[in-house]
């Protein structure tokens, strides 16, 4: 299901975007044919369970696979006028962090353990907005303190591991924005955390949204994140989208399997105490094998003889 989210200026413009991956042993396919936009002030929440190809849809693009992975990416990712698929390093080096900022899962492992904090968050203000190191380290101590650190100019000469782990995230944030960048890509901020920081979290996010006018693609499981944060919902399976539409239709009229599975195994207040856990069966395909039928069909319900001639395009809804 395709559903059009307002009439906004698309800043991001993903189109047929293919990642293979490639090991000596054999080729996966995390991310086939995706296309979706991100309008200017949207936040695009993307979801499914580990394995669908979420992070590598956002983050390969930008350059930022792990070292020594070897890949090959076609399509297109436009954004501000530019293909990132085409770009050379320079460029590249030039948006990440720029225009596009990224908060990364682990905040321990985002930063750099044996350096402080405030000179961390500096480089990128002296990197993308040309700030002297003390402009720019003065930019760092506003930064903290408009991601909610208290005592922010003592935090600037703190090390990562003297912080919390929400702490830790919160100085990520502040990083990520340091650039003022247009679009912020959020992978999975939240799921390091315990649930009050979670929700501290969601909300900084909005409010930084909100105060800052950036358009934010958010990498998730967790179905509360989406309805409290996003304007637009796309499900992803087995590398594809299973369904993409505004928050409401994604969540209350839903009509991909997939994602009503998703929907129907989140808990909630109302179910009965002892009711037993409603969970999708089986487990994501193989993405080294070639899928010839619906992906989801192994494990769907709803599976009818004609799921088995081929993977179904991504259509409008009526």
């Amino acid at each position: 299901m395709i559903q059009t989210v307002g009439s906004a200026t698309p800043i991001l413009d993903v189109r047929n975007l293919t990642v293979t991956l490639h090991t000596p042993k054999t080729s996966v396919r995390p991310v086939d044919r995706v296309s979706y936009t991100v309008n200017e002030g949207e936040v695009l929440a993307i979801v499914g369970e580990s394995g669908s190809g979420k992070t590598i849809l956002n983050l390969a693009p930008l350059g930022l696979l792990p070292a020594g992975v070897d890949s090959d990416l076609e399509g297109s990712v436009g954004f501000e006028g530019q293909d990132l698929l085409t770009s050379g390093e320079d460029k590249l080096r030039a948006v990440r962090g720029g225009g596009i900022g990224v908060i990364f899962q682990d905040p321990l492992s985002a930063l750099n353990p044996v350096r402080k904090i405030g000179r961390q968050i500096a480089e990128v203000a002296e990197h993308h907005l040309k700030l002297t190191p003390r402009a720019a380290e003065r930019r760092a101590g506003e930064l903290l303190s408009l991601v909610g650190l208290p005592d922010p100019l003592s935090r600037l000469r703190q090390y990562p591991h003297e912080l919390s782990g929400g702490q830790r995230q919160r100085v990520g944030i502040a990083m990520s924005i340091a650039g003022e960048p247009r679009l912020l890509i959020a992978d999975e901020p939240t799921t390091a955390l315990d649930v009050t920081v979670q929700a501290q979290i969601v909300s900084l996010l909005k409010d930084l949204q909100r105060r800052l006018k950036m358009a934010i693609v958010i990498i998730t499981h967790d179905i509360g994140v989406v309805s409290g944060m996003a304007t637009k919902v796309a499900v992803m399976y087995a590398g594809r989208l299973a369904e993409i539409g505004s928050v409401d239709d994604v969540l209350t009229r839903s009509v991909h399997p997939y994602t009503l599975g998703l929907l129907n195994s989140v808990p909630t207040l109302k179910a009965p105490i002892g009711s037993r856990f409603s969970g999708l069966p089986g487990s994501p395909p193989d993405l080294s094998r070639r899928i010839d039928s619906c992906a989801f069909m192994p494990r769907c319900s709803h599976a009818i003889p004609s799921c088995e001639r081929g993977r179904p395009p991504l259509v409008h809804a009526p």
